[in-house]
């Protein structure tokens, strides 16, 4: 299979990641693809971290003039990209080098327009020090209830949706882009199989899972237009989905 992959990538300060993230990248097996990177108006060292990769024809570095999150960041690669699949990678996060070589076949035979695997946590250790068990499939419905699908594990095939682009709000953008997509077709499959890395090092739990309820009660109100009492209800019930998801996480 030689199908080209356009891989999207935000960067906003990431001086300490961005390059083993890009060296993931440049690790895959699968070798057909393309690498967009739209910096957020970094004001660290960021960019000339990216420009020392740019001498790869494949890796294309975009600037932007001011800060304005990482989904328009990431709709300006999009924008820009020229492959069929859209993958997703962010600088903090790194994939292992058979992603692309297992996730795009696994697409093709099952002719599916969207994809996502298990991945690990990396909480700052340096290796990985949990894993995330994704469930074998997600519809609509599902996804309504909390978002299951890693943003760094979620590959869509524009043969079958186009060119679909992520909401300019600034968290949960991933979520919305997954509804929109499944609103358009039956279900997205997973690989059970850990195929990326994501870096958990500089969160904080408690105030996170505040603003994290906060953009959720966005997404129903604003984004699918829930009225006030639907929109509570479908925020106790992500809340109760969002607790038991945590059962898919285990220690490695």
């Amino acid at each position: 299979m030689n199908y080209l992959v356009s891989i999207i990538m935000p960067t906003y300060n990431s001086e300490d990641t961005v390059r083993r993230a890009i060296d993931s990248i440049l690790g895959q097996t699968y070798k057909t693809w393309e690498l967009l990177i739209t910096d957020d108006n970094s004001s660290d060292k960021t960019v000339a971290r990216v420009k020392q990769y740019t001498h790869d024809s494949r890796i294309k570095l975009y600037l932007s003039d001011k800060n304005c999150g990482a989904g328009i960041a990431r709709n300006n690669s999009i924008k820009k990209s020229k492959g069929r699949f859209i993958a997703f990678c962010d600088s903090d996060d790194y994939w292992l080098s058979d992603k692309l070589e297992v996730q795009i076949p696994f697409m093709i035979n099952n002719s599916i327009s969207l994809s996502f695997t298990d991945y690990f946590i990396d909480n700052g250790q340096g290796k990985p020090m949990q894993r995330v068990n994704s469930l074998k499939f997600v519809n609509y419905k599902m996804l309504i209830r909390t978002n299951y699908i890693g943003c760094l594990t979620a590959i869509y095939d524009t043969e079958f949706v186009g060119k679909a682009f992520m909401s300019p709000v600034r968290r949960r953008q991933d979520w919305i882009l997954w509804l929109e997509i499944l609103s358009k077709t039956d279900k997205a499959l997973s690989i059970n199989r850990p195929l990326s890395i994501y870096n958990n090092s500089n969160q904080s739990l408690s105030s996170n899972k505040l603003k994290l309820f906060k953009s959720t009660w966005y997404v129903y109100r604003k984004h699918l237009q829930y009225s006030y009492l639907k929109s509570s209800f479908s925020l106790l019930a992500y809340i109760y989905y969002y607790l038991k998801k945590k059962k898919l996480i285990k220690k490695t």
